[in-house]
């Protein structure tokens, strides 16, 4: 980065050591790391920064590429219209719709409407035995134990 050789590095401890002093050189050199530190983080940060703003450019041009590419092809392969419904006879005519469904198919019917409400109360209703039946099963565990 700065192009520093060997032998210039070698001036500078020499400089600071003279400078500074060897007494002083640990706590100098701790500070200098410190500093040092704090700088390469507030580049990293800045580095990201300027990363994530050009990662978020190219990808507007991007959408705005396939965008247009998008309706380049839809001009050239519109879309195939559907085929028009089949008449269905009416209802006046005679022997019409005797043998066609008319609607949906019936769904099978659930059961009572209380029945299908204490399912969604109590969880599965299937699973779980009839209250009565539990307290004959703690009973017979009981006369057994």
């Amino acid at each position: 980065m700065f192009d520093i050789g060997a032998l210039e590095l070698l001036m500078i401890v020499i400089v600071a050591v003279i400078v500074i002093g060897p007494k002083d050189m640990p706590l100098a050199m701790r500070t200098a790391g410190r500093w040092i530190g704090k700088l390469r983080r507030v580049s990293a940060h800045f580095r990201s920064g300027i990363d994530t703003m050009v990662r978020e450019a190219e990808l507007e041009d991007m959408e705005a590429k396939w965008k247009a590419r998008n309706e380049e092809i839809m001009r050239e392969h519109p879309a195939p219209t559907p085929p028009p419904a089949p008449a269905r006879p009416d209802a006046d005519t005679p022997g019409a719709g005797a043998d066609e469904m008319t609607g949906p198919p019936a769904l099978p019917d659930a059961g009572p409407a209380e029945d299908a409400s204490s399912n969604k109360a109590s969880g599965s209703a299937k699973n779980q035995p009839e209250p009565a039946a539990k307290d004959a099963a703690r009973n017979d565990a009981k006369k057994a134990g």
